[in-house]
Parts: C-alpha cells; sequence; structure tokens
C-alpha cells in the first residue's frame, strides 16, 4: 500500500513514513465523476478535496461548503465510493482547506468544537492521513493556526496506540522556498507538539520565470530551500533531524500542464524530472493537483482563453492518466 503507516517502535527522529503518492480528486467540481472513472497505476492514496467549514455552521465540516457529510453521501455515495476505492486496493486521505472556502481553524473559534469537527471527518472515513491546505488568507490568521496545531495534537494524543494519524501540511512555495507565513504556519505546528509526517509543498503558479528557466527548474530550487528551512525549524523545535530524514518529511505538488500564472506550464518531460528529482532525493510523498486535470483538452471543457487553466483538463496533449503515470513512478505500487 502507498499510505503512510509508520513503526510503532522508532523513534520519529529516527524514522519516517514509507514514500507514497495520492493525487487530488476534486470531488465536488463534477458530481457525475466517480473515484472509479479515473485511470490508477498502481496502488494509490487518493486525496478527497476539499473539507471546509459548513458556511452557515462555522465549526461543522463540509465538502466545498455545498455537501454536509451526510449529504455527500446521499447525493455523492461518497462513503460507498471509498469503500470501493479501499477494497480494489487503495486507500483515502482528505484535505481540509483549499483556496476557496474557509478551512475550519479559520472560520470555528472553538478549540474543542474545531477538535470535533476535525474528528468527526476522520471518524466518517476511517483516516489514517490528514492533509492541511492552508493558502491564501488562512495563512495570515496566527490565532487559527494556532487553534489549528492544538486541535491536531490533541487529535493525535487521542489516537490508539500503534494507529497514528499523519499529518500533512500543504503550503505555497516561490522559488526561495516557504513563504515567511508558511514557516510561521510549520513552526506553530512544532511548537504545539505535533508530530508532522511532513511539509507539502505547491509547486505551481510562480513569481515570472527568469528567460530560459523551466518548471521544474524553479520547482527544484523551491525544494532545495524548503529543505534547507525545514532543517533551521526543527533545529529551532529542538530537534536535529538527519538530512536524509528532512527529505522524507517534504513532498511536491505541481499543477498538471497550464498553471494559473499565464506561459507556466508544467510539461510531461517536467513532471518526469521532478519525478527523478524526489525518487533520487528520497522525498516522502509525491502529489498532483489534480485527478480532474489529468487529461488533455476538448472544445468542450472550458470557454476561457486559451492560456488560461482549465479545471477539467491540464491544456497540455497528454493520453488520459499520463501525468499520474510519470510523477507516481515508484511510489504508487
Amino acid at each position: 500500500m502507498s499510505q503512510p503507516s509508520p513503526s510503532t517502535e522508532a523513534s520519529p527522529v529516527e524514522s519516517a513514513d514509507p514514500p507514497w503518492f495520492g493525487a487530488y480528486f476534486d470531488l465536488t467540481l463534477d458530481p457525475a465523476k466517480r473515484l472509479a472513472n479515473w485511470p490508477q497505476h498502481g496502488q494509490v492514496t487518493t486525496l478527497l478535496s476539499f473539507i471546509v467549514a459548513n458556511p452557515a455552521h462555522p465549526c461543522e465540516a463540509s465538502w466545498g461548503g455545498l455537501y454536509s457529510l451526510e449529504q455527500a453521501s446521499d447525493k455523492l455515495d461518497l462513503d460507498g465510493q471509498v469503500e470501493r476505492h479501499r477494497l480494489d486496493g487503495n486507500d483515502v486521505a482528505v484535505s481540509f482547506g483549499g483556496q476557496l472556502g474557509k478551512e475550519l481553524s479559520n472560520a470555528c473559534t472553538d478549540t474543542q468544537a474545531l477538535r470535533k469537527a476535525y474528528a468527526a471527518v476522520i471518524s466518517r472515513y476511517g483516516l489514517d492521513v490528514v492533509d492541511l491546505d492552508v493558502e491564501g488568507g488562512a495563512l495570515q490568521d496566527s490565532k487559527a493556526a494556532k487553534r489549528r496545531a492544538a486541535a491536531v495534537a490533541g487529535l493525535q494524543a487521542g489516537r490508539q496506540p500503534g494507529n497514528p494519524l499523519n499529518v500533512w501540511l500543504t503550503l505555497p512555495v516561490d522559488a526561495n522556498g516557504l513563504t515567511p507565513e508558511g514557516e510561521s504556519t510549520v513552526a506553530t505546528m512544532l511548537g504545539a507538539g505535533v508530530e508532522l509526517a511532513g511539509v507539502n509543498i505547491m509547486t505551481m503558479n510562480f513569481e515570472p520565470l527568469r528567460s530560459g528557466q523551466t518548471m521544474l527548474d524553479v520547482s527544484i530550487s523551491a525544494a532545495e530551500a524548503t529543505h534547507r528551512q525545514m532543517a533551521a525549524l526543527y533545529g529551532r523545535a529542538g530537534r536535529q533531524l538527519d538530512p536524509a530524514l528532512l527529505w522524507k518529511k517534504i513532498g511536491l505538488t505541481p499543477m498538471l500542464g497550464q498553471n494559473d500564472v499565464s506561459g507556466q506550464v508544467l510539461s510531461l518531460q517536467d513532471a518526469e524530472g521532478l519525478n527523478s528529482f524526489a525518487l533520487d532525493h528520497g522525498l516522502g510523498r509525491m502529489s498532483m493537483w489534480s485527478l480532474n486535470r489529468d487529461r488533455a483538452c476538448t472544445p468542450s471543457d472550458h470557454n476561457e482563453a486559451p492560456s488560461a487553466a482549465s479545471a477539467t483538463c491540464s491544456g497540455v496533449q497528454q493520453k488520459n492518466g499520463m501525468f499520474g503515470q510519470l510523477l507516481g513512478h515508484g511510489y504508487a505500487t
């Protein structure tokens, strides 16, 4: 299985979870699409996205602000989809936050209620892995960061021995690595005693690239800078981690094909190179945004300008599922 299942015997300073591949699936984008519709390349952990606060009830979880957990089961057959996905040898994780909607910790100001909201999702889908996607305005809210860290630390402490909760932070980067707000988010988690499985960086939508610079070049620069920042962050938290272990605590998530920034295109060749970099350095995770986009566009996909990114296709010539095959190589088993 590609899902992390860490040893309960080794110290977190001495070991890391097995590497894994997890493609994001925006399940509210097209309710007719199902997990079974997408090409799979080996056993994978699909990242269901996104859980955000219910617009009417800020301490209740919802899928994209559109469906409660019950409604997602009734209208999307989500519970059934998850069960069938696991029967096929795969697993699921859930991503909280994202660019749209309000992450639970930003909307819910009661830490105990926040912890219950997270717990409801974790319990419903039997999760061992959660992904906290903190970006945009959510990064600026230091009070929310403290609530998030306290709630997650409590959830980890409440797990049964041998059944840990693996927590990934997904954060934006530029060519120089994590933003100051991203570094602060990591520091707040470590300061609260959260055992992070790792930090997953969104290698996408960069500032203007230098002449001749590719998306692969700038993504590698961001990853190397993040590695240095992580060493400093763990050092300030009183933990000196071996450089190889630090790589295992880093994940990469590129945006397939055309990015939101005009002119920035992750090619199939870039994806292959990024995968090689990740395998060579022993990165703990490879992901992609998104399953929904891992296909070539057709005239019916969108009406945006040709340079704009579509939510439903990559904007480059490809076979269906090709990005997943390249990025997941060596991670999906």
